[in-house]
C-alpha cells in the first residue's frame, strides 16, 4: 500500500477505533507523540507497536520532541531530564571540544530512551540563533549566539542520535531566532536584510547532510513578502534547497499552528505545494486529521527518494553505551560549564 506523505498526532495512550480505522486507510509516514501520548515505558512501546502494526510498516518512523529543558515529551519519574540546549553551549563557550562531547552524549543517550520505545525519530537539534528581541519561544533551546558554534554542536547532537538508532531533525530551517512572535499563536514576520539572515543560514548549512529537517512558520520578507517558509515556494526551492543546500526530507511544522491561514487542508495543499515533503499535523483531532489527509499524496518521485534514504540511515546495530557511566560522565561534562 501506498504511503501518505503525513505525519500525525493521535489523542491518547491507546489508539482508538476510529484511530485504529484512520492509519489503516489513510497510512501516514509517520506518527508523533506528545504528553498526552505517554504515561509509562510499557505503555509507549505498545503504542508504537501498535501504530506499526496498523499501517502494515514495521519501519514506519514514531517522532517525539524531545530537546531536553522545557520542550521534552518524556521525564520524569520514567526518563531523565535533560539540559537545555544553552547549558551545553555554556560550556562549549569555556571549551569547545567539552562541549560538543556532552551535546553528543546528551543526544546518545535520549537516543537509548527513545530506541527503547520504538521511538526512531527526535525533533533535535534546534539550528536556531536568537537575537536581542527576539520572541524567548526559541529563548534558551538555542545552543548559543555565535551561528557557527550552533551549527557545531547541533551536528555533535545530530551524531548522538544517529549513533543510538535515531533519525534527527534539524529545526526550524532556515532560523526561528529572529521572530518576534510565537508561530504557535502568531505568524511571525522578520524583515531582516538577507546579508543577516545569511548568518542565521549557517548553521543549518553545516548540516545539510542530515536526513530531514522542519520548516519555520515565519515570513522573511527578504526572501518571500507574504508567505511563511512553510508554504513559500520562493524560500523552500531558492533558500532551503539552493542557499542553504538541503536536500533531505523537509517536513512542515504543525499544519495547526496559528500562523497559518486558511483552512487545514489548504495549508496543506500550501506546503506541500511549497515544496514541502512531508506534512505534520500534531493535536489529534480526528475531523482535522480527515481534512489534512484528504488532499494529502501518497509519496512518489523525490519525496519518496528521499524518505527512503533517511529511513535508511537507521543503524540496525547500535553503537555501544553503558547508560549509568554515560550519565555520570554527562553530569561530569556540564558541571565544569557552570
Amino acid at each position: 500500500m501506498s504511503v501518505s506523505a503525513l505525519i500525525v498526532g493521535v489523542s491518547g495512550l491507546v489508539l482508538t477505533e476510529d484511530e485504529q480505522a484512520f492509519l489503516k486507510d489513510c497510512n501516514p509516514w509517520g506518527l508523533i507523540l506528545f504528553r498526552r501520548n505517554i504515561d509509562n515505558p510499557r505503555q509507549v512501546l505498545a503504542l508504537t507497536q501498535a501504530f506499526r502494526d496498523c499501517v502494515g510498516r514495521s519501519d514506519a518512523p514514531v517522532l517525539v520532541d524531545q530537546e531536553g529543558g522545557r520542550v521534552q515529551r518524556l521525564g520524569p519519574p520514567h526518563w531523565p531530564a535533560y539540559p537545555k540546549g544553552e547549558a551545553y553551549g555554556r560550556l562549549a563557550l569555556k571549551d569547545l571540544a567539552r562541549g560538543r562531547e556532552a551535546v553528543r552524549l546528551g543526544a546518545r543517550l535520549i537516543a537509548h530512551d527513545l530506541h527503547a520505545l520504538g521511538i526512531t525519530v527526535d525533533c533535535l537539534p534546534v539550528l536556531d540563533v536568537p537575537v536581542k528581541g527576539a520572541h524567548d519561544v526559541i529563548g534558551d533551546r538555542a545552543y548559543g549566539l555565535d551561528p557557527v558554534l550552533v551549527g557545531l554542536m547541533g551536528r555533535s547532537a545530530c551524531e548522538g542520535l544517529l549513533a543510538g538508532g535515531v533519525l534527527p531533525v534539524i529545526k526550524h530551517i532556515p532560523g526561528h531566532g529572529r521572530a518576534g512572535a510565537d508561530s504557535h499563536l502568531d505568524l511571525p514576520i522578520v524583515t531582516a536584510t538577507k546579508a543577516r539572515l545569511a548568518q542565521d543560514f549557517k548553521p543549518f548549512q553545516l548540516n545539510t547532510d542530515m536526513p530531514l529537517a522542519m520548516t519555520a512558520h515565519v515570513v522573511y520578507t527578504a526572501l518571500d513578502r507574504t508567505a511563511p517558509a512553510t508554504t513559500s515556494r520562493k524560500v523552500i526551492r531558492g533558500t532551503i534547497r539552493k542557499t542553504i543546500g538541503f536536500d533531505g526530507v523537509l517536513m512542515s511544522d504543525d499544519v495547526s499552528m496559528q500562523a497559518l491561514s486558511g483552512t487545514l487542508a489548504q495549508r496543506a495543499e500550501a506546503s506541500l505545494k511549497a515544496g514541502c515533503d512531508l506534512v505534520l499535523h500534531c493535536n489529534g483531532k480526528m475531523d482535522e486529521m480527515v481534512d489534512v489527509a484528504s488532499v494529502t499524496p501518497k509519496l512518489a518521485g523525490k519525496a519518496l527518494v528521499r524518505t527512503k534514504t533517511a529511513l535508511g540511515r537507521l543503524l540496525k546495530v547500535v553503537e555501544p553505551i553503558v547508560a549509568v557511566d554515560a550519565r555520570a560522565r554527562l553530569a561530569s561534562l556540564l558541571d565544569c560549564g557552570d
